[in-house]
């Protein structure tokens, strides 16, 4: 009889996490944050002596959110914070390779997304028009990625993302940092949305 192959992770806390079948008891904000720290977007494809993580892009989505709707519900822009967070285990892939995957990464990200909410007070699947929200800045942060730091020409990320409100962006820029000091703001920003919660 065939071996099953490993399905689980263990984390940095010591928490093992079945990927398969992920339950909230083996979440950890710190994982989470250490990993998307170290999770590279673009591939790594981005112009500076960092990588732009997966966890700064999430603080800056966080923040278009609020700006978007500065009476959001203070869970939504948790959930906008933590809206690529199963990617701290699974990899940020870009589009083209989860299309390529098919449809088994969108239904362990699912699994993951519905761990990690439930685990910090959220509903497991996010009402539509919120996560329509979150998805609208999310491609504004990713139209000011393209061109700030992926080489994208602005008409190019414009094609692909979308033109944003330049309201929304005003005064916001791209930070590369270290990991440890984006992994430390990620953990902060979370500790002070549940405070408020």
């Amino acid at each position: 009889m065939a071996k099953q192959p490993r399905a689980w992770q263990r984390m940095l806390s010591g928490r093992r996490l079945d990927l398969l079948d992920p339950t909230p008891v083996d979440i950890e904000i710190e994982d989470i944050a250490h990993g998307l720290a170290f999770v590279a977007r673009w591939n790594g494809q981005t112009k500076g002596d960092f990588a732009y993580s997966v966890a700064e892009h999430s603080l800056l989505v966080e923040e278009i959110f609020g700006r978007m709707d500065p009476r959001a519900p203070v869970k939504w822009r948790l959930a906008a914070l933590l809206h690529d967070a199963p990617e701290y285990v699974i990899g940020d892939m870009i589009s083209p390779v989860k299309a390529a995957v098919g449809p088994g990464y969108g239904t362990l990200d699912e699994k993951l997304t519905a761990a990690i909410h439930l685990r910090f007070g959220l509903p497991a699947a996010l009402p539509k028009p919120v996560k329509t929200r979150i998805k609208k800045a999310d491609r504004i942060s990713a139209w000011m990625e393209a061109i700030q730091i992926a080489g994208f020409a602005e008409d190019e990320a414009t094609r692909f993302f979308g033109r944003p409100d330049p309201a929304l962006i005003e005064g916001l820029a791209i930070r590369l940092r270290p990991p440890v000091a984006v992994r430390d703001d990620y953990t902060a920003r979370h500790d002070e949305l549940l405070r408020v919660l």
